[in-house]
């Protein structure tokens, strides 16, 4: 022990000082107490000291040698070792508790002895010592001296150690001249409860400040378990319930109601405290039991666990232990049991009004996932050093994975990562590389998990979860120190490499990946220069991960559309680290090897749908490869590349092109000839009011679809763009010209299906006229609007490299979807026509009415068929996914003749002033002389 006689006296002519003496005491078996009791020898004073006076002695510091020579020495109430001892000595292996360097260990070598301590430097204060949930905390430490290594820290209930704070989601600092404060707001009761320690150094001391923070229990927080339960007396004549609560500073007593035939007792856990209610007789009705959990000073927290009994001739679920134990159950309750072994959770399962056992639905997640998701919330929210946790938590969490059964494991897994590349961006830390190589561990088993039991189900319950795990191992990779470069390391679903550039950046980065077809990519040298500069460490990593293209959500920003894209099965990032910074602008050019189908270089944006994330095509585009027949993209940003191949959309087929360019010429120099002939016969064709009407909407279905070939024709030869206004008036023009000639087939076929529905009602030639003008110019024209206004600004108007609409955004479907509607329309009319035709007819026989039924719907699908546009229903099939180029050929050719087709019906109809509708007229006779002849 070290003792200090105190305070000695030197008198001087002056004055009195006064000194402290320091001496070690060495004591053998005798009990120190007890040798202190006697009067004890100060040591002699030289001859030129003056004499020396003890007055007092006090005890500060108390040594016990351990069988290796070494001294625990902690120090007495009132002392403490200073601040240059404690910080090159380790602690006792029982640190005491609130006394910030109380217990050193010294070595056999050593001596030493603790000092007085001085009056506390500063003030720790709480704004209130009970938080609700949501409140903000302020803790404000006032200082009267010159701190410094100030640290705050965080002692939670249950908790082994404290936990170092830090700027975090939860946690802010403040400081200035003499005070500082720290403030925790929004915060979950596991962040804000707990008690608070400033350790800080002043005066050649450590010091620490506490306080204590409680938050009260919300009602979420207490579990009841089960929630329900339905039980047979014959079978089970007791039973036991439970509420549970986490642990707190807060004290809590539960009460059951009611409580007779019951026993309670409480079963207490490092992290819960759980309140039993062991009931040992069956009750003779349904009974709702309350657990009412109370402490001083607040409201009371009430959890209801609803038992019914199970009567004679009730309808019952058997009983059933394939996974779990299910008891006897109520038909229309739901039995619940705890998750089994090392998992938290319950698993439910409802038993049906038929007395059958529905599914099995269950929230159990592996203990350790949750425990290590947990880790890095706080972490994230403040606690923590990300330095050493980050890589702890890493780790562990490959050793988790093979822990991962279900969904919500999965999700834990993922959430957990994503959690922790955010607090490894945010806080700049820097990753070795064995920890790299734990988290591609990690994400290759994740990637080779069953997609249909594990990954498809966690995507119903967080569409998002492949995106979070793309962006969370993009995040991860990029973060390794540039000790450990370069770096390489090759999975089956994952593959990385990560170079650090030389100052000189001599030539462009090149990388290549051994995947099937091989992977290339390249970065120019001149995207690379603005990032020379002296001193600063430039990294490029490239990651490519196997599978996850197919776990990523189907969603596709502006540009693609909402088709259905095949990937070839792999997504390739590429990252570059400037001094610290995350470089996103550069150009980068890929080799995906050889595709099928229409490629579109793409990037996942994790901006798109509200955060969800989405694929784009902003800043990429396709190029022709020089040397081989390989799909090559260039982007002008670096982040994780893909392709997308759309395999409804048909390749440039010169082929195809040159018999499109030939049908509609073809079909030009039809429809001039057949504004010729009606030049020359209109006056014969228009005598009758029904005759004008008919051939007025076919001259007019002529003249737009004449216009409409030949803007179509020319449209080639403009400037492809939305900023050309030629290519966009094109564009609208072909739209509305187009919509038009299929609007005045509708008119032509309402026409007909007037005439066989309504005989006897006579048609006026000005108002019926009008009619079919605003029907064939108004309606197109204003859905040819809509569409531009609509479909322009964002960039989904015209089709790219074309004067035409495009796909992908749903501009062309305001086209396709009135075409296809039409088309039925004169569908059901043409089948209207064709069973008036086949009608038998009583003034003639058997044979000629065969004959004439025959005849007339010949006659009826020869005209009305190219006349309605019915072959246009073939163009649909060129919409579907994954279809042949079989029938883009059909409808390119049918398309071509049905033009020629119309053109010679038309001329059929005029030279034959009958024409088809002779068949017609003479049934509409006959049935009009057959009705005059019943009303007489």
């Amino acid at each position: 022990a070290a003792a200090a006689p105190f305070p000695p006296a030197l008198p001087s002519p002056a004055e009195l000082v006064l000194v402290s003496i320091y001496v070690q005491l060495d004591f053998s078996d005798e009990p120190w107490p007890a040798a202190l009791s006697r009067p004890l020898a100060v040591p002699a004073a030289s001859a030129s000291s003056a004499p020396v006076t003890l007055t007092g002695l006090n005890l500060t510091t108390e040594c016990s040698v351990t069988h290796d020579g070494c001294s625990y020495c902690a120090c007495l109430s009132g002392y403490q070792w200073n601040a240059s001892i404690c910080n090159h000595h380790q602690p006792c292996p029982t640190p005491i508790k609130h006394r910030p360097c109380g217990c050193l260990v010294l070595s056999p070598t050593e001596a030493g002895y603790c000092q007085l301590l001085p009056p506390v430097p500063a003030t720790l204060s709480l704004d209130s010592w009970l938080q609700m949930p949501g409140d903000t905390l302020n803790l404000t430490l006032l200082m009267n001296q010159e701190t410094t290594n100030l640290n705050w820290f965080l002692w939670p209930t249950g908790s082994p150690s404290p936990i170092l704070l830090r700027e975090g989601t939860c946690v802010s600092l403040t400081s200035s001249r003499g005070w500082t404060v720290l403030t925790a707001g929004r915060c979950s009761r596991h962040v804000s409860a707990g008690e608070y320690m400033c350790r800080f150094e002043a005066q050649g001391f450590r010091w620490e400040l506490h306080q204590v923070v409680r938050v009260p229990l919300q009602a979420t927080d207490v579990t009841g378990l089960p929630d329900q339960l339905s039980i047979s007396c014959a079978t089970s004549p007791g039973f036991q319930l439970s509420c549970c609560i986490p642990s707190t500073h807060l004290g809590y007593t539960a009460s059951w109601s009611p409580r007779e035939g019951g026993q309670a007792s409480v079963f207490n856990t490092p992290d819960s405290q759980c309140f039993m209610l062991a009931v040992q007789h069956c009750p003779a009705a349904n009974t709702t039991y309350i657990c009412e959990l109370q402490s001083l000073g607040l409201s009371p927290l009430r959890v209801t666990v609803s038992v019914s009994i199970i009567q004679d001739g009730d309808t019952t679920c058997p009983e059933d232990s394939s996974t779990v134990a299910w008891n006897i159950t109520k038909a229309g309750h739901v039995a619940q049991a705890p998750c089994p072994g090392d998992r938290t959770g319950m698993v439910k399962r409802p038993c049906g009004t038929d007395g059958v056992w529905g599914p099995i639905h269950s929230s159990c997640t592996d203990t350790g996932l949750l425990a290590l998701l947990l880790r890095a919330q706080l972490l994230q929210a403040g606690q923590g050093w990300p330095e050493e946790e980050a890589s702890q938590i890493l780790a562990q969490l490959q050793e988790q994975v093979d822990a991962v059964t279900s969904p919500s494991d999965l999700l834990a897994l993922v959430g957990t990562m994503t959690v922790l590349a955010k607090v490894v961006a945010d806080t700049g830390t820097q990753l070795n590389c064995s920890t790299l190589e734990a988290v591609l561990k990690t994400t290759d088993k994740v990637l080779g998990m069953n997609s249909s039991s594990l990954w498809t189900r966690a995507q119903r319950q967080t569409p998002s979860v492949g995106s979070s795990l793309l962006l969370a191992v993009e995040t991860l990779a990029r973060s390794l120190c540039t000790q450990d470069q370069p770096f390489s390391f090759v999975l089956p679903n994952v593959q990385l490499q990560s170079q650090l550039l030389e100052p000189t950046f001599p030539a462009n980065y090149r990388v290549s990946f051994p995947t099937q077809p091989p992977l290339q990519a390249w970065i120019p040298r001149h995207s690379l220069l603005p990032l020379r500069h002296n001193g600063t460490n430039v990294s490029i990593t490239s990651l490519v991960l196997q599978k996850l293209d197919h776990l990523l959500p189907s969603n596709y920003g502006q540009g693609l559309g909402d088709s259905l894209y095949a990937t070839p099965g792999l997504v390739l990032a590429i990252s570059i680290m400037a001094g610290g910074q995350v470089f996103k602008q550069g150009e980068v050019i890929m080799d995906f090897g050889d595709t099928d189908g229409s490629p579109h270089c793409v990037f996942w944006d994790h901006d798109l749908f509200q955060g969800k994330g989405g694929w784009s095509d902003a800043g990429c585009q396709v190029q022709a490869a020089s040397a081989s027949p390989t799909t090559q993209c260039i982007c002008r940003h670096l982040t994780a590349f893909s392709i997308l191949m759309s395999g409804h959309m048909v390749p440039n087929n010169p082929t195809l092109e040159l018999l499109s360019q030939v049908g509609l010429g073809a079909s030009i120099l039809a429809l001039l000839t057949c504004l010729g002939v009606y030049r020359l016969v209109w006056r014969f064709v228009v005598r009758s009011k029904v005759a004008y009407l008919r051939h007025s909407a076919l001259l007019n279905m002529v003249l737009c679809l004449l216009a409409a070939n030949t803007c179509f024709l020319g449209a080639p030869l403009l400037p492809a763009g939305p900023h050309s206004p030629l290519c966009l008036a094109a564009a609208f023009l072909c739209h509305f010209l187009y919509l038009a000639t299929f609007f005045w087939m509708l008119a032509q076929a309402l026409l007909l299906a007037h005439q066989l529905l309504f005989v006897f009602r006579q048609l006026s030639k000005p108002r019926v006229l009008s009619l079919m003008v605003l029907l064939g110019y108004l309606c197109p024209m204003g859905l040819a609007g809509i569409t531009l206004g609509l479909y322009l600004p964002r960039g989904q108007y015209l089709r790219e490299g074309a004067c035409w609409l495009d796909e992908k955004g749903g501009a062309l479907y305001t086209f396709v979807g009135p075409v296809l509607a039409i088309v039925g329309v004169n569908g059901l009319v043409l089948t209207m026509a064709v069973l008036k035709l086949l009608r038998p007819s009583l003034s003639e026989g058997p044979r000629v009415e065969k004959r004439q039924a025959l005849m007339g719907v010949t006659k009826a699908l020869l005209v009305l068929t190219p006349i309605f546009g019915l072959t246009w229903g073939l163009g649909l099939a060129t919409l579907l996914e994954e279809v042949s180029i079989v029938p883009h050929y059909l409808f390119t050719v049918l398309n071509a003749s049905q033009v020629g087709d119309m053109v010679a019906a038309m001329l059929f109809a005029l030279l034959d002033s009958l024409g088809h509708c002779k068949s017609l007229l003479k049934e509409v006779s006959w049935w009009r002389r057959k009705t005059q002849a019943q009303e007489f």
